[in-house]
């Protein structure tokens, strides 16, 4: 029986490993504006995803809506990174919920954003083994149009899946402010991108020898 990718996790505790600018000045595509960690990127070779269910069943058209496209979302990430749909939180490295994003203080304004994506870096135990693992919680917002719901996703797990930076060009998933039209697959660019920084050494998803304290 093949090994379970996406085991519980049996415990974890915070790492104060933080996001920084990265040193790069050249990069493919747009990897020179993406942020890393002093251990490297937080990817992984192997993503387990949990997806909010519905709060009633049988779910209502507006969360079929949601998850409809939540679903779509992920299917544009899964033909470029191997990723396993889980049914428990316990096993997930992201969380997707169902959620607006609260308001955002930018200077004297808040402002409102249809999606957001919150890492935290954590040292976790799954069978027994410890590892430094990415935590991503993801919120994308369930009043909007359901090509926005799902442009919102795309970008957000973007973000999830390790590329913390936006991409200058309008037409890339990554961007920071898209076209009129909402982009839903990824560009060229965003694939070199994500080539790119999927190459970088990282001790993500590595063994830590010495259980954490």
């Amino acid at each position: 029986m093949p090994l379970d990718p996406c085991p519980p996790v049996e415990a974890m505790q915070m790492s104060q490993v933080s996001l920084d600018g990265s040193s790069v000045t050249s990069a493919p595509g747009y990897g020179s504006v993406l942020a890393i960690t002093p251990l490297g990127p937080p990817v992984l070779q192997h993503w387990c995803v949990w997806l909010e269910p519905a709060d009633q069943q049988p779910p209502d058209r507006w969360d079929q809506r949601w998850t409809l496209a939540l679903e779509s979302a992920l299917s544009v990430w899964e033909e470029v990174l191997p990723i396993t749909r889980v049914m428990s939180p316990a096993r997930a490295h992201i969380q997707i919920f169902q959620q607006r994003p609260p308001r955002r203080r930018i200077g004297s304004q808040w402002r409102a954003s249809n999606g957001r994506s919150r890492l935290q870096v954590v040292e976790v135990q799954r069978r027994g083994q410890w590892r430094l693992e990415p935590h991503v919680d993801v919120l994308v917002s369930p009043e909007l149009r359901a090509s926005v719901i799902k442009a919102t996703a795309v970008h957000e797990l973007g973000h999830a899946f390790g590329v913390w930076g936006h991409s200058p060009q309008s037409d890339d998933v990554m961007a920071v402010h898209q076209n009129q039209k909402p982009v839903l697959n990824l560009s060229q660019r965003d694939r070199v991108t994500l080539n790119w920084l999927y190459q970088i050494t990282t001790d993500f998803g590595q063994l830590i020898q010495t259980n954490p304290k």
